[in-house]
């Protein structure tokens, strides 16, 4: 086999077929075919669309470049959930004991935050002692005693995902749909979960900005996942303001803790409680996904989830006084109002570029190696189609790593559109879709 030879097949729009697309990526893994290599291989398939057969024989590579986690011996049905990534996105924080406090076994591997987008796992470590690095006993064990478990990829799981990510990043070739599919659905496979949930999201906050784009990397995801006998369904959401009034790891902890505690975020909990219905359902816990909507509602208002994420908190090492009294955790160093130059209706709130400041506070990373404040972040006071008076605060920043942070005060102003006009609320959820079809949302509910 020679590199170069399916470099320029791939090129040149030529279908490469399975033994080809192995022995390249095979050869990678074990440094026989080189970064500069690879990085034209990718730059190729990012003007040269991969075939769905090629998708998957990437994907199939992938799961076969490491181990798999074997959760047969947990009893019930195992659903996991994934997002594409959002501004203010801690619904997997909220879905887990929901879900499992429905008895739905829930086994989440989950990412940490790069650019502009949080990471679940930094979010959890900014609980004191949460760990997230946990064996396959461990995963195994957690699961069957308390029915959920929130870990990180360990390194034996997909390494070679893991290592072409990485070029990927580096070489502006992460928007490869197909190479996406792969490396969500290659994880989730060797996860071990009986089904899926996923979350796609799109808007000015996504890495899908375009609904089209969105639409078609979620058929493409769905279908990956029936080849491998892997039911996935999910939703399409609104991504254009961030999700919830929190951005930044700790801040969203304390909003999950309100939610669980019956202080609900509307738009945060109208995407949360119609995935958890999803997952219910999937998890043969309900008959219908509006009885799991019904069921994920119940579960809330009974106190079942909070004691669930309690539980889960507990189990994974982490300090539950500062859960069940947040004010004990230590404060942010430096908080800075942000209030609105004039009256009016906030028109738009752009998440990407509010999730970069978030980073910029200190809540985020460029690169993963970085570190996080975990005390960093935005609070919004202001959603969209809220009215708002002058000198009325429309957020506030928190950090405790930046030293001039009222500097920080006119971005934060830019990111907010505010207008004369009044204009109506929309729903989040956009659309539903499974291996075979996409049907706005509204319509979907009731059938499953």
């Amino acid at each position: 086999m020679l590199p170069q030879e399916i470099i320029r097949k791939r090129r040149d729009g030529e279908e490469l077929g399975r033994d080809e697309l192995e022995q390249f990526f095979r050869a990678y893994l074990d440094d026989m075919v080189t970064d500069y290599q690879m990085s034209a291989f990718l730059m190729a398939s990012y003007y040269s669309p991969l075939t769905m057969d090629e998708t998957l024989a990437i994907t199939d590579i992938f799961i076969r470049s490491g181990s798999r986690l074997d959760l047969a011996a947990v009893s019930g049905v195992k659903v996991d959930k994934h997002s594409t990534g959002g501004v203010g996105d801690k619904t997997s924080l909220l879905l887990v004991p929901i879900v499992a406090a429905a008895g739905v076994r829930v086994p989440m591997i989950s990412g940490r935050g790069l650019g502009h987008t949080g990471g679940t796992l930094d979010k959890l470590e900014s609980i004191p002692g949460f760990r997230v690095r946990l064996s396959p006993m461990e995963i195994l064990h957690l699961l069957g005693e308390t029915g959920m478990v929130m870990a990180g990829q360990s390194d034996d799981i997909v390494p070679l995902d893991r290592r072409i990510y990485a070029l990927r990043d580096v070489t502006s070739t992460v928007e490869i749909l197909p190479l996406i599919a792969a490396s969500i659905m290659s994880k989730k496979v060797a996860g071990g979960a009986d089904a899926l949930v996923l979350d796609i999201k799109t808007g000015s906050g996504a890495f899908m900005r375009e609904r089209v784009q969105a639409e078609e990397l979620a058929l493409l995801l769905a279908g990956v996942g029936s080849h491998f006998n892997l039911p996935t369904v999910g939703l399409i959401t609104d991504m254009n303001e961030p999700l919830g009034l929190a951005v930044g790891n700790w801040l969203e902890v304390v909003e999950v803790i309100d939610c669980l505690q019956g202080r609900e975020t509307p738009d945060l909990m109208e995407v949360t409680y119609a995935l958890a219905g999803l997952m219910i359902h999937l998890g043969r816990k309900a008959q219908s996904v509006t009885e799991g909507i019904a069921v994920a509602r119940d579960v809330v208002r009974r106190g079942l989830a909070f004691e669930q994420f309690m539980r889960l908190v507990r189990g994974q090492g982490g300090d539950t006084s500062v859960v069940e009294e947040t004010l004990r955790y230590r404060n942010a160093s430096a908080i800075v109002e942000v209030t609105a130059p004039r009256s009016g209706f906030v028109r738009a709130i752009d998440a990407r570029k509010l999730g970069m400041l978030a980073g910029e506070l200190g809540a985020g990373r460029r690169k993963v190696t970085d570190t996080v404040d975990p005390t960093a972040g935005i609070v919004l006071a202001k959603k969209c189609g809220d009215r708002v008076e002058e000198e009325e605060v429309l957020c506030r920043l928190y950090s405790s790593t930046v030293p001039e942070l009222v500097s920080y005060r006119a971005a934060a102003i830019r990111t907010f559109t505010i207008s004369d006009a009044e204009f109506p609320r929309t729903g989040k959820i956009f659309s539903y879709f499974d291996s075979d079809t996409i049907v706005p949302w509204g319509d979907t509910a009731s059938p499953f």
